[in-house]
């Protein structure tokens, strides 16, 4: 058996990914902002570290929700020691074309945001506990997912890695 030509090459095809989704970034900042000057310096804010949980937050909605689903989610249910939030989505685009069947009402279709929220704040740094509150496919009027922080992980190299 053969497979297609996205798995044949899958680096070809992760940095075609990578270009058309920077294009589509720089041209929704050069709408959003009034000179280059001020797009070079949000380009270059991008990739810096967040100084805290809250900076945490805004990036996931502003940049990385709108970045790889066309989303901005809103941020807010802040705990009052700021370890928690919500993030509120109006629409969740994974769901645009799917209805659970009744034998599947607890299954957490769009799960898989939870685990990449998690892994990606992993990749910095941070543990952080990550569960749907609310779900439109469940019949709620709003996706809600609920995340709060748990540590700071300290980087372990192995032996001799030092």
């Amino acid at each position: 058996m053969r497979f297609s030509l996205p798995f044949a090459r899958p680096g070809i095809q992760n940095s075609e990914l990578f270009t058309l989704t920077y294009g589509a970034l720089v041209t929704q900042l050069c709408k959003d902002y009034e000179n280059d000057e001020e797009v070079n310096k949000q380009l270059d804010k991008i990739v810096g570290r967040c100084q805290d949980f809250r900076e945490t937050a805004d990036v996931i909605a502003k940049v990385a929700f709108k970045m790889y689903l066309g989303v901005t989610p809103s941020v807010t249910n802040w705990s009052p020691a700021g370890d928690e939030f919500s993030l509120i989505l109006e629409s969740n685009p994974l769901v645009d074309f799917v209805e659970l069947p009744d034998n599947h009402n607890t299954l957490i279709y769009s799960n898989l945001l939870c685990g990449v929220l998690r892994g990606a704040l992993e990749m910095v740094q941070m543990a952080v506990d990550v569960r749907f509150a609310q779900d439109t496919l469940r019949g709620d009027n709003v996706t809600e997912i609920r995340m709060k922080f748990i540590k700071r992980i300290e980087e372990n190299l192995p032996a001799g890695d030092e």
